[in-house]
């Protein structure tokens, strides 16, 4: 599991749709109270942050609808609380644009 902390227009098909698939998985775990990932790194990162999380996944879809890709998945933007920012990190940035870089896809890091 992943949510990569670089703009969304950097990162390649494979990894922007990736990580959209994750960041509802990392949802669906914490507002569902689920067992599968609940202690996963990338997962507890965002523990008290549905905010920051729902804020992600809108710059995902505004980079997935620029693509011309079609989104059928919102978020209740009810559940969005805690704090609106992420500020934890499993990788630093620069870790995160090295691994994107050894991967020897599109991303554009």
């Amino acid at each position: 599991m992943r949510i990569w902390d670089l703009p969304p227009r950097l990162l390649c098909r494979q990894h922007l749709l990736g990580e959209h698939r994750e960041l509802h998985a990392i949802w669906s775990v914490i507002t569902r109270n689920k067992k599968g990932y609940s202690r996963h790194p990338e997962t507890l990162r965002w523990q008290g942050r549905l905010k920051a999380l729902f804020r992600r996944h809108d710059l995902e879809v505004a980079e997935m609808r620029r693509r011309g890709y079609q989104h059928r998945s919102p978020l209740p933007r009810r559940l969005a609380t805690g704090r609106g920012r992420q500020d934890r990190w499993v990788d630093p940035v620069r870790r995160q644009k090295e691994l994107l870089r050894r991967k020897g896809c599109s991303c554009r890091v």
